[in-house]
């Protein structure tokens, strides 16, 4: 009855389980589930070390390669700023050129009326008693656009506009002004000022804030002419509204340059001998 009891109770063989538990603890292969870990953790980084080793090493290759390639990019772009200088520089000289020319036409063929039709087209320089016009925008002026100045013509921002400079321009231009130029940049029958976001454009240059307009005529009445006319009194408004700064002072002698070139709409040739 003994040894039925024992074989019930124990009816697997103790080296046959301590053998299976042992199993169960370092798994089907035989190997510690710890050490098959830090295996695993070591075969990971070994590849990640070679995937760095092999970039680098690439790297390293292509490095002298993208740096010529660089280098060719920079030298074709500094040689393609340089044409483009040279090739504005012609221009300028062209420019210059047709000028002098047709000053020199208007001198010969303009007879009496040579000196007052170049004055008034702006192909020769002048000087003369006038104005000093000075418009600038508010001391730490907003930036942005908007606010009253869409529909009312004035402006929250306390920034000049290219309206507001047509106002002063046309003002002065009905005061008696007989030439006017805005920081240098000489204005003709055919000039225009216009905004390009909050630059203003004349000519289609862009102007630096101050704006100064300088006027040639009778100093002293075009400076009160232009004060009381409406466009003097619409500036007045900006300033005291808005903040807008001006000045403006009677001066001696005024320099205007010449309008950089002045183009000819239509031409006729004028009928002679030989000609029908």
């Amino acid at each position: 009855m003994s040894l039925l009891t024992t074989v019930m109770d124990h009816s697997l063989d103790e080296g046959y389980a301590e053998a299976a538990a042992r199993k169960r603890e370092t798994g089907t292969g035989g190997v510690p589930k710890t050490l098959r870990a830090k295996l695993g953790l070591a075969a990971g980084l070994v590849l990640a070390a070679l995937v760095v080793t092999v970039g680098a090493a690439q790297a390293r290759v292509e490095a002298p390669v993208l740096a010529k390639e660089r280098s060719e990019l920079i030298d074709r772009v500094e040689s393609a700023t340089a044409d483009a200088d040279k090739l504005e520089d012609e221009v300028d000289d062209l420019r210059g050129d047709v000028s002098a020319r047709q000053r020199a036409a208007l001198k010969k063929h303009g007879g009496s009326r040579a000196e007052l039709v170049s004055l008034l087209s702006g192909a020769t320089e002048v000087h003369g008693p006038g104005v000093k016009l000075v418009v600038d925008d508010k001391k730490e002026a907003d930036q942005g656009g908007g606010g009253p100045r869409e529909s009312s013509g004035f402006s929250d921002t306390g920034r000049v506009r290219d309206r507001d400079m047509q106002r002063v321009v046309n003002g002065l231009w009905e005061s008696g002004a007989e030439a006017i130029a805005i920081n240098d940049q000489r204005l003709t029958a055919l000039s225009a000022i216009r905004a390009a976001g909050d630059a203003i454009l004349v000519d289609n240059k862009p102007l630096v804030p101050p704006y100064t307009v300088l006027a040639v005529g009778d100093g002293q009445k075009l400076s009160t002419r232009f004060q009381n006319s409406r466009d003097g009194q619409y500036l007045h408004a900006l300033h005291e509204n808005f903040g807008i700064r001006t000045s403006i002072s009677p001066v001696d002698d005024v320099r205007l340059p010449a309008a950089p070139s002045v183009t000819v709409r239509t031409a006729e040739p004028k009928a002679g001998k030989g000609t029908t």
